[in-house]
């Protein structure tokens, strides 16, 4: 115990200033969380995660680089002789997180896609809800989060939806030879209607075109509109099962 005290009274200055940098550094990454939070709110700039993340590990970085030399008597120049060795190694090994970061600033700053945007990227639907420094965070309608580096998503095929585009869903038919497109059309739309109402969109009934012939009849194709929060594979499900017991339907 008596070790241990002369120790704290030996070095009572270095542990105050560590204490007080960590202390003011805490104090500066909240402060500063709030107010950028605050500022992209305000700002051209979208509301995501990479630009707090980044602004926190840098403050963090000031204050470890100041208490190296007075608390732990370690030369900061030191480390980033060290660093600089090693850049070529370090920067081979990090080159796929560097690259999501780049490609993340990328996407954020050129106003390339937004957290609450709706898109569709190779062939997956749904909403950004985060853009950390690493990857995209997109929520399908069923519930599923993916994720996406942020380097594939900025080499990928990106399309910006409507909320009706993407709550759009297709359901494809073909009706019988000889059938009157036009009373089929008529019929098609209504039945659709009956058959998922509660789960589309009221606002925008049912849409029926005609898009080709086959040997088996007219091909057609259904567009419904998804209800917020409904999965599209229930809406094509009532659809097709109303579709199926109508006769002129092949």
């Amino acid at each position: 115990m008596e070790t241990l005290l002369d120790w704290l009274r030996a070095h009572d200055s270095r542990i105050a200033f560590l204490v007080i940098v960590l202390v003011v550094a805490f104090v500066a990454t909240k402060a500063v969380s709030r107010w950028l939070k605050k500022l992209l709110n305000h700002s051209g700039i979208p509301n995501a995660s990479i630009f707090v993340n980044l602004s926190l590990v840098a403050i963090w970085t000031i204050a470890v680089a100041m208490v190296l030399q007075p608390v732990f008597g370690i030369n900061p120049t030191t480390i980033v002789t060290a660093l600089g060795v090693g850049g070529v190694a370090i920067s081979l090994g990090l080159k796929d997180t560097i690259a999501n970061i780049i490609s993340g600033f990328g996407l954020m700053i050129g106003h390339v896609i937004h957290p609450g945007d709706h898109v569709r990227i190779q062939n997956i639907t749904g909403t950004v809800e985060d853009i950390t420094w690493r990857q995209t965070v997109v929520r399908e309608r069923n519930g599923n989060q993916l994720i996406i580096p942020n380097s594939v998503l900025n080499t990928s095929s990106l399309e910006r939806l409507t909320r009706e585009g993407e709550a759009c869903v297709s359901v494809a038919f073909a009706v019988k030879p000889g059938t009157d497109i036009k009373m089929a059309a008529k019929r098609i739309s209504s039945v659709l209607k009956t058959a998922t109402s509660g789960i589309t969109d009221r606002r925008n009934p049912p849409q029926v075109n005609f898009t080709g012939f086959s040997p088996d009849g007219v091909q057609g194709e259904a567009l419904l509109f998804a209800n917020a929060g409904i999965n599209q594979d229930r809406v094509r499900d009532c659809a097709v099962r109303a579709l199926a017991k109508e006769d002129f339907i092949i």
